[in-house]
């Protein structure tokens, strides 16, 4: 009889463990038999210092933003592909470095060719054919092939000044002939580029929501927080309303989607507070420090809203969102009096947006998962932006070939708590095409004298710099002390690193892959300077 009682409580106790077991909200084998719902959020010249979560001596408040830290995991290394807009959206959707392509520098125009090439897969691809319906709805800024009219010949460039406000060309009555939906988006609203760069129309799918009767008349040179490029304008354009706009769209996506049988993936590309820098009520005037510091605020409320419906349509559980930004803070920012009122954007980091240092490119990087990830998590982990794409293969059991994402690594494991996070170094990219490496706490900064600027022509700092650049960022956060001198071994070690992930195609294992584009000379000068071997 006390065998039969003891094999009964044997049995109770194993069935017990196994439901706990399976019940258990972190572990792999319940992430890849329901799928989460995906929400990409992506801030545009946001700097990690506008983050109270962040930024203990800041003089933001961002509570929206603040809560979804506290529900999910902060990311306090992470890192753009580069220091400004284009790069960084390119490597997000591709999970490939942005210098790869044929842009070596500084961003595409509203009227550029589309920066992806056809046959590439996209994270919205990728998704889409494991079951996502797929959404991009804000600002695109990669480049689109547009519909010419007759005769004309397309646009072939990408970042520089020639043609950039020529829109002459463009039959705007025709659909686009190669954007979002041609790679992977179901849906897609979007303005073309930055929410200073013509033309202001809105795209919903391929087709312009109306067409531009009008040219826009701000002028950038005597209003440089407020303004934009002088260019085509439609009737249903208002700057002000874009960022809301935006959001509104979003609001809509969700409820339309929360209860279908298919995930969804909601790419959001913010305009803010990227200039032209417009807060409006009820969020004018409410930092006390500038329009910049209310445009945050702003931009936090609205996040607000969006996590609010995830709530209230029940599906907040098992929704990832992920909140970044594309580079870190633009000048446009005012920052001269950000500074003297005690609000420093970048926080305790040097550069801002377009520099190789820390403030052009170490961003915010929130996720929230309520179902999978333990809330209130920290990482310190040095993870980039591209990671996003291997992440998400790995999330829905996607085996990535030789050709794809060759530059990201998943991030999974960190937000899961388990180990087999792989990225061991990250190149970084600024504006004029300068490139620094990281690995561990040093950072090495090669020809920084090397630059170009939007034109394509050289770019000399005021004042020449050494050759090599070597910072440790473990004792030198704010990079100020140049180690070059001191360490050789390190500046070889990681240079020959750089020159390896450059020509190699790719920085992830696997077979070699081709560049789109052959680097430029001022790329070719940073490879036979005298510490290559």
């Amino acid at each position: 009889m006390k065998n039969k009682y003891l094999q009964q409580n044997v049995y109770i106790l194993v069935l017990t463990l196994v439901l706990l077991v399976c019940s258990g909200q972190h572990t792999y084998a319940q992430n890849k038999t329901s799928k989460p719902n995906i929400i990409y959020i992506l801030a545009d010249d946001l700097g990690i210092g506008d983050l109270s979560v962040y930024n203990e001596n800041g003089k933001i408040n961002t509570p929206h933003l603040d809560q979804m830290a506290a529900e999910g995991m902060r990311f306090t290394d992470a890192h753009t592909s580069s220091s400004v807009c284009t790069p960084t959206r390119y490597g997000i959707l591709t999970g490939r470095y942005n210098w790869r392509t044929p842009l070596k520098s500084f961003v595409t125009w509203g009227n550029s060719p589309t920066l992806i090439k056809e046959g590439r897969l996209t994270m919205a691809q990728m998704l889409k054919d494991k079951g996502y319906t797929t959404a991009n709805i804000g600002k695109w800024h990669l480049g689109i092939n547009w519909a010419m009219k007759d005769g004309a010949k397309s646009y072939d460039h990408f970042s520089t000044f020639t043609d950039r406000v020529d829109f002459s060309k463009i039959d705007y009555s025709k659909p686009i002939q190669f954007g979002p939906t041609n790679l992977g988006f179901d849906y897609s609203f979007m303005l073309a580029a930055s929410l200073n760069m013509p033309p202001f129309i809105y795209f919903e799918n391929d087709s312009a929501t109306m067409l531009p009767t009008k040219k826009s008349e701000q002028n950038r040179a005597t209003h440089p927080y407020t303004s934009w490029i002088k260019g085509d304008i439609s009737d249903d354009f208002i700057h002000e309303q874009v960022l809301p706009t935006f959001v509104d769209k979003t609001i809509s996506y969700i409820e339309k989607n929360a209860n279908e049988d298919k995930p969804f993936f909601i790419y959001l590309p913010l305009p803010a507070p990227h200039s032209p820098v417009l807060p409006i009520a009820p969020w004018t005037g409410t930092s006390g420090l500038n329009e910049y510091a209310d445009f945050v605020i702003m931009i936090d409320d609205l996040m607000g809203r969006i996590f609010k419906t995830l709530k209230d349509q029940g599906i907040e559980e098992n929704t990832m969102v992920i909140f970044t930004s594309d580079n870190g803070c633009a000048g446009t920012a005012n920052l001269s009096l950000l500074k003297s009122k005690g609000h420093n954007p970048s926080y305790i980091y040097s550069g801002n947006k377009g520099s190789y240092l820390e403030g052009g490119h170490r961003v915010p990087f929130l996720v929230k998962w309520p179902k999978m990830i333990v809330a209130n998590s920290v990482s310190n982990a040095t993870i980039c932006t591209t990671d996003f794409m291997a992440t998400c293969a790995d999330l829905v059991n996607y085996s990535l070939k030789d050709n794809e994402a060759e530059d990201s690594f998943s991030i999974l494991p960190l937000l899961l708590k388990k180990e087999g996070y792989q990225r061991a170094a990250t190149i970084h990219h600024s504006k004029t095409g300068i490139f620094a490496i990281r690995k561990g706490d040093w950072k090495l900064i090669v020809s920084p004298n090397a630059g170009v600027n939007a034109a394509g022509k050289p770019e000399k700092p005021k004042k020449a710099l050494p050759e090599e650049i070597l910072y440790n960022l473990k004792t030198d956060v704010a990079e100020k002390v140049n180690l070059a001198e001191k360490y050789p071994e390190k500046v070889a070690e990681l240079k020959s690193l750089l020159i390896k992930q450059i020509t190699d195609g790719r920085t992830t294992k696997g077979k070699i892959q081709d560049n789109d584009a052959i680097s430029s000379p001022w790329v070719q000068t940073a490879f036979t300077s005298k510490n290559t071997n």
